[in-house]
């Protein structure tokens, strides 16, 4: 025992080494912290995404003058329910809708393509389940009923409209029920302004862009058609933020010409009957 003893060294930390010690604790902490937080910011913003608000941005012109290229909007999930698109990477596999609420004529909302629903496409409700639809040099006939129009006057390209590469005329129209909304026409002698009459599927839509001319919806039936109510990911509710395709985003110089600001946190939607008095 006293040879063991004796033949034992007595260790003892310095000064230096607690230190050491001390700050490699710290910043294993703030690592752990911070992958915490980062892993709740990301369930947050999925549980965000998935069951209240899903941010799109709009690439094309087809919805104009309701939408701009560029602008961002917050889609609302709990407007229509849940079906399995509107889950994120496909981790939903069930049919039908939990807590369905239908689509009103006049909504704009974002759909999964039936075509293929690994893409996304915004347009408007004009015609529910049940109803007929027909454009006839270039008017819009809804159960045979020819639905309104009002002009407001010659659009050109260089308001503040992208996309529009020639005069455009404008129209208020006035949907079934008393819903107005704006619409662009080139003429009333384009591609899709003859088709035949179409009668709605139970369950099923007939969507169209404000754009008509320039807009792929319901009447091209080999790649929209009829869209089913679980297709439906949201209804477009608020217009958070819009930029012009001219901004850079590395140069600050070109933002406030760039960024919309009167656009801005603007709600969506048509102009309903109770909201006109």
């Amino acid at each position: 025992m006293n040879d063991l003893k004796e033949n034992t060294v007595s260790q003892k930390s310095s000064p230096e080494d607690k230190t050491y010690e001390k700050v490699k604790l710290n910043k294993e902490g703030e690592i752990s912290e911070f992958a915490k937080t980062a892993i709740i910011a990301v369930l947050l913003a999925l549980l965000i995404r998935t069951f209240l608000y899903e941010p799109f941005n709009i690439p094309s012109g087809s919805m104009l003058p309701t939408l701009l290229v560029g602008d961002y909007l917050f889609v609302s999930k709990p407007a229509y329910g849940y079906s399995q698109h509107s889950f994120p990477f496909g981790l939903a596999n069930f049919e039908g809708r939990k807590f369905e609420d239908k689509p009103k004529r006049g909504d704009v909302a974002v759909f999964k393509l039936p075509s293929n629903t690994s893409i996304d496409y915004i347009k408007r409700v004009v015609a529910l389940p049940g109803e007929t639809v027909q454009v006839r040099a270039g008017r819009l006939y809804i159960n045979d009923t020819l639905v309104e129009r009002d002009p407001v006057g010659l659009v050109q390209s260089d308001e503040n409209t992208d996309y529009v590469t020639k005069p455009m005329m404008e129209y208020i129209e006035t949907l079934p029920g008393g819903i107005m909304h704006r619409i662009y026409e080139e003429s009333d002698n384009e591609d899709l302004d003859n088709t035949p009459k179409y009668t709605v599927p139970e369950n099923h839509y007939f969507m169209m862009g404000d754009n008509r001319d320039n807009s792929m919806d319901s009447r091209v039936s080999e790649h929209v058609g009829f869209v089913p109510f679980d297709n439906f990911v949201g209804r477009a509710d608020i217009l958070f933020f819009s930029v012009a395709e001219e901004a850079v985003l590395f140069n600050p110089l070109t933002w406030p010409k760039t960024i919309r600001f009167s656009r801005m946190l603007n709600l969506l939607g048509p102009t309903r009957p109770a909201e006109a008095e």
